[in-house]
C-alpha cells in the first residue's frame, strides 16, 4: 500500500513514524531496534505535530503508514480527528505465520488487532461516515477495483500510477526496511493472492482466537 501511494506524483509518504517512540517506550526486542531509536523521533507529541502539520515537499496528499500497536495508550488519540483514517486488515493466520519468522514469541498486543478495533471505534465516533476498511486479500485479488473504491471513499481521484512501481527500496522506507521489506523491495505491482496453508502453532491458539475476533468484526464493514 505504501508503494502504491508513494508512486503518485502528488503524494508524500511516511513510514511508521511512531516506531522509534514505541521501541523506546516498550524496550521490545525488534531487529535493528537500536538503530531505529537512534535515528527516529522518540517523543510522540513531536511525531503528532509532524503528522498534523503542513504536508512535506509541497505535496497534496500525505500518506502515513501506521502500525496500530505503535500508538500506545499514552498517545492522545484526538489528533486522529485531523486526518483521514483508513484501515487495512489481514487474516491473522497469515499475519502470525509471517510475524513469527522475525520474532518467535509475539504477545497479542504485538500483532495490533486489539488496538486496531479500539482505534476504529474511536475514529468512528467522530467520523461523518464509516472509515474505509480494506482487506489485504481483496486488494491482491483485484488491485484496481479496490484502489478505486478506496480513492472514492476518501474523495481522492484514482491514479493508474498506484498499480505499478519500480523495484527496490525507497528513501522514504524506514531504516528497518532491510530487516522487514526484503520481499516488498522485489515487487513492481501488487502480487497475485496465493492462499497460505500455514498452521497456527498450538502455543498461539488463544492469541489467534482473540485476533480472529477483532478481524472478523472489521471484516464485515470492509469495502468490497
Amino acid at each position: 500500500m505504501m508503494r502504491a501511494w508513494g508512486n503518485r506524483p502528488d503524494t508524500v509518504v511516511v513510514d511508521e513514524p511512531f516506531y522509534a517512540y514505541y521501541l523506546k517506550a516498550t524496550s521490545k526486542e525488534h531487529p535493528g531496534a537500536e538503530e531505529v531509536i537512534a535515528t527516529g523521533e522518540i517523543d510522540w507529541r513531536k511525531v503528532v505535530a509532524q503528522l498534523t502539520g503542513p504536508i512535506p515537499k509541497g505535496k497534496r496528499i500525505f500518506f502515513q503508514k501506521q502500525m496500530t500497536h505503535h500508538l500506545l495508550p499514552e498517545v492522545d488519540r484526538q489528533w486522529l480527528d485531523e486526518v483521514t483514517n483508513c484501515f487495512l486488515i489481514r487474516d491473522p493466520r497469515e499475519v502470525i505465520a509471517s510475524y513469527i519468522k522475525k520474532r518467535e514469541n509475539p504477545a497479542v498486543e504485538d500483532l495490533g488487532y486489539v488496538q486496531q478495533v479500539e482505534i476504529f471505534d474511536f475514529v468512528r465516533t467522530s467520523a461523518e461516515s464509516l472509515p474505509p476498511i480494506l482487506d489485504a486479500k481483496d486488494v491482491l485479488e483485484n488491485p484496481e477495483r479496490m484502489m478505486r473504491l478506496l480513492c472514492k471513499a476518501i474523495g481522492v481521484e484514482f491514479s493508474e500510477s498506484m498499480l505499478s512501481w519500480p523495484p527496490g527500496f525507497r528513501e522514504t522506507d524506514g531504516v528497518w526496511a532491510k530487516h522487514w521489506y526484503g520481499e516488498v523491495a522485489k515487487t513492481t505491482s501488487f502480487r497475485p493472492y496465493h492462499p497460505r496453508h500455514d498452521e497456527v502453532p498450538e502455543r498461539f491458539t488463544k492469541i489467534y482466537g482473540r485476533c480472529r475476533e477483532c478481524y472478523d468484526r472489521l471484516y464485515e464493514w470492509r469495502l468490497h
